[in-house]
């Protein structure tokens, strides 16, 4: 029994009796084909069960019409607003987008970005782990343009597109103090990455402007959990057991500031466990605005990050440059700024 072979261009012009020039533009909806044609074309080549071979089809205009994607983790909710956002904004625009997830791991970035310059795409939009920058030269060697998110690595002189955090800690903070919070205790993941980083400058910012100091007990670093499993970038466990050695010896009133949502959902375990009462004897104010936040009891007040504006920034970056053929040039950077919404966690409206 003969194996069944893919169907050519080749096949579609023989059984029509025209040249594979003709087929090949009628398919590509080219005027200098007529538009009889192309209806006898595009009908026989769905009869033949014709599929484009886009790895031919790459080689014929220089282009993979692929950008790759690296991500530390997809399951971030924040990350997989954006991969969403940024498949459907390719899409529109004739491109495929190829995902990898890294796993805050530097060997696999490295094995990432050896994949996608193996593969020959034609830009990569990248959230690095920010350790090393080596791996992702060889892209602007090969002039390849690179689009980072999120995470800045200046000595790629790359454009970024991502989320101002400085002003997303400084207006989580500001708003605990305005709320009457003297004492902040900032919830925030041990990890060296710059979104953690600014928002930490954010909070500092907030507590130097309203005249408030910034005690050594006041900032918890938060162990990650990044680097030990891929299922949920932040685990509330470990919040948990650090707010609640702050409650067991801490002077209320006060407020906890968290760097992400899951940190807040410790804290709201914490004041159960030890019958206060939120925001009438501890303020919340999370980050990140993920779903559950308006859900829990009460309500919580978070920071929503902008992950639609970011990803179709960041994909109008990439295409401007793959339209001006320069995986160089002036890096732009675009911060978009993060919205506070009030709910009833630090005393605002809802339940």
């Amino acid at each position: 029994m003969r194996e069944a072979r893919r169907t050519t261009l080749k096949d579609i012009a023989e059984s029509l009796g025209v040249s594979v020039n003709t087929v090949s533009r009628a398919l590509s909806d080219k005027d200098s084909v007529g538009l009889e044609t192309r209806k006898r074309v595009k009908a026989e080549a769905e009869r033949l069960g014709y599929v484009p071979n886009s790895t031919a089809r790459s080689l014929v205009l220089g282009s993979a019409s692929t950008l790759g994607m690296v991500i530390t983790n997809p399951s971030n909710p924040f990350y997989a607003q954006l991969i969403s956002g940024m498949e459907q904004h390719c899409r529109r625009h004739g491109y495929s987008l190829l995902l990898m997830a890294t796993e805050e791991s530097l060997a696999n970035e490295r094995r990432a970005a050896e994949e996608l310059l193996r593969r020959g795409v034609d830009g990569v939009l990248v959230v690095t782990v920010q350790e090393g920058a080596e791996h992702w030269r060889r892209f602007r060697a090969a002039g390849v343009p690179l689009v980072l998110i999120n995470r800045d690595v200046p000595e790629l002189n790359a454009d970024l597109v991502g989320v101002d955090h400085v002003k997303g800690g400084y207006e989580a903070a500001r708003h605990a103090v305005a709320q009457g919070a003297r004492k902040i205790y900032f919830l925030e993941e041990d990890l060296g990455v710059s979104a953690v980083a600014d928002r930490v400058e954010g909070y500092r910012r907030a507590m130097a402007d309203s005249g408030l100091p910034v005690e050594p007990d006041t900032m918890i670093k938060v162990p990650t959990r990044r680097l030990e499993q891929s299922a949920m970038p932040w685990d509330p466990s470990e919040a948990y057991r650090l707010a609640r050695e702050v409650v067991r010896s801490a002077q209320r009133p006060m407020a906890f500031v968290a760097g992400n949502d899951y940190f807040a959902l410790g804290v709201y375990r914490v004041a159960d466990e030890a019958g206060l009462r939120i925001p009438d004897d501890i303020l919340v104010v999370g980050y990140g605005g993920h779903p559950f936040a308006p859900y829990v009891i009460p309500s919580l007040t978070t920071v929503e990050l902008p992950a639609a504006d970011i990803a179709v920034s960041a994909v109008d970056h990439m295409l401007m440059r793959l339209d001006r053929r320069e995986a160089a040039g002036t890096p732009e950077q675009i911060l978009f700024p993060p919205r506070l919404v009030v709910r009833a966690s630090s005393g605002g409206g809802g339940t």
